[in-house]
């Protein structure tokens, strides 16, 4: 009966972080190019559970793990010359203010600095196939390609990255991702740039509040079990040893 109360409070603890992913992709579900997270749950064979360490003596080994979902949003209409989308396959690359760090990301919610560069909502330059893309003051069209021309001159070309195996990559803040140091990325070749749009995250908030609910469901079923089985072990502990004196 222990062995239960423990399987099923092994059943719960997963629970608890796929509603932790659910609320964090509802919370995420207006960032543009916010890419939702998913649980994968599966019960390991005897055989594979000898080989894991234990977290604790009563707790069943389970593959808990978090994956990225990185299928595409559809595209918003915004009319800002400087949102971008990249309709196909592929990342914006930016840089931190110190040069230090790269990111990736499918936000293309751009603007223009104090300086003329183009940077994110974080404040990191967009990098062009030059370096940082400094669009000065003048009024920007970016082609399909991702060429930027202002006042009939081309200052800079959005680079567009893709990687072999997008699940190297980790998240980092609302919508952007770094990179092992070992890993490069390679030019993008079938995307293209679409000026004054914006690509929606890739949450059903219908689905996610399903997920939610079936969550708590799956949660209080394991608690009601542990309940039940405690007032069996009351029952045999403490009623059965009174009837016998």
């Amino acid at each position: 009966m222990l062995k239960g109360i423990y399987r099923a409070a092994s059943g719960m603890i997963p629970q608890i972080k796929k509603q932790e992913i659910a609320a964090n992709n509802i919370a995420n579900a207006s960032t543009p190019g916010f890419k939702k997270d998913q649980v994968f749950l599966q019960q390991l064979d005897a055989a594979t559970k000898a080989t894991l360490p234990r977290k604790s003596d009563w707790q069943t080994p389970m593959i808990d793990q978090v994956y990225t979902d990185y299928s595409p949003g559809s595209l918003d209409q915004t009319g800002n010359s400087f949102d971008v989308a990249i309709e196909g396959k592929g990342f914006f690359v930016t840089e931190s203010p110190t040069g230090e760090m790269r990111f990736y990301t499918r936000n293309g919610n751009f603007s223009r600095d104090t300086d003329g560069f183009l940077v994110t909502s974080e404040g990191n330059r967009v990098l062009g196939d030059g370096g940082p893309i400094n669009v000065g003051d003048g009024q920007a069209t970016i082609n399909g390609e991702g060429s930027i021309t202002v006042n009939n001159e081309i200052v800079g070309k959005l680079q567009v990255v893709e990687f072999p195996e997008d699940k190297v990559l980790t998240k980092t803040g609302e919508s952007g991702f770094v990179a092992p140091q070992n890993v490069a990325p390679s030019p993008s070749t079938k995307f293209s740039v679409q000026q004054g749009y914006l690509e929606r995250s890739n949450i059903n908030i219908i689905k996610e509040m399903v997920d939610m609910i079936m969550t708590l469901r799956n949660f209080e079923t394991g608690s009601k079990s542990i309940q039940m089985q405690d007032n069996s072990l009351d029952a045999l502990f403490n009623q059965v040893g009174k009837s016998r004196m």
